[in-house]
């Protein structure tokens, strides 16, 4: 059951566990029990941006980590009108904030982060990232459906192909693959598992529902 979920005191968890009780809930929507766990999980997230959100920082926790996105996505998911409205503004100043001069996606590095009132950590970029801002970006398209939400989920999902701060392709045809990490000045030529499955799964998003995505091999 869901029962441990009230004790999980990390937000992201929150939001992973909402976008999947959204799931189940679309074959399973009668069930009331996890319909509350989605409305005491939502009730927190809100309360958390509510405490820690300010004029020029729209965001949940005083400090940007990782897997930012997912935060935005679970109450762009939940069906509350308040909170779709609150993951949606949120999101947006998200993609603002990681945006570099040239346009590209630039995510916040995991080499200190972003604490607020502080500068942003441009590297380590980890695919997580981008993988987190598609989906999310492409729940903001199917909800609202505005078309400047799936061209932004296309933006990040080009950071994997190259448009990026070092203008280097972190996917790898020849074996299917997703390097690790944009270093500040290469790539951490590690081909694992998350990173592989968060290429993929980027794709899958965009090329299901956006027939302009260029095919790569």
């Amino acid at each position: 059951g869901l029962e441990p979920v009230k004790h999980f005191s990390s937000p992201r968890a929150w939001a992973f566990t909402l976008v999947a009780i959204h799931e189940y809930l679309h074959a399973f929507c009668g069930d009331r029990e996890v319909a509350k766990m989605q409305r005491l999980l939502v009730a927190r997230l809100m309360g958390l941006f509510q405490a820690n959100s300010s004029p020029g920082w729209l965001w949940f926790e005083r400090i940007a980590t990782y897997d930012n996105a997912k935060l935005a996505h679970a109450l762009i998911l939940s069906g509350d009108e308040p909170a779709v409205e609150t993951g949606l503004i949120a999101l947006k100043w998200l993609i603002d904030e990681q945006t570099g001069d040239g346009g590209q996606f630039s995510p916040i590095g995991c080499h200190g982060f972003w604490p607020h009132g502080a500068e942003k950590a441009r590297f380590d970029q980890q695919p997580v990232e981008a993988h987190a801002m598609v989906s999310a970006c492409m729940a903001a398209f199917d909800i609202t459906g505005a078309s400047v939400w799936a061209d932004r989920a296309r933006l990040c999902f080009e950071w994997f192909l190259g448009r990026n701060d070092l203008g280097v392709s972190l996917y790898d045809p020849g074996t299917g693959g997703c390097r690790d990490a944009l270093l500040r000045d290469h790539l951490n030529q590690n081909q694992g598992a998350e990173s592989t499955l968060a290429f993929h799964l980027s794709r899958l998003e965009i090329t299901r529902r956006d027939h302009r995505v260029s095919p790569v091999s």
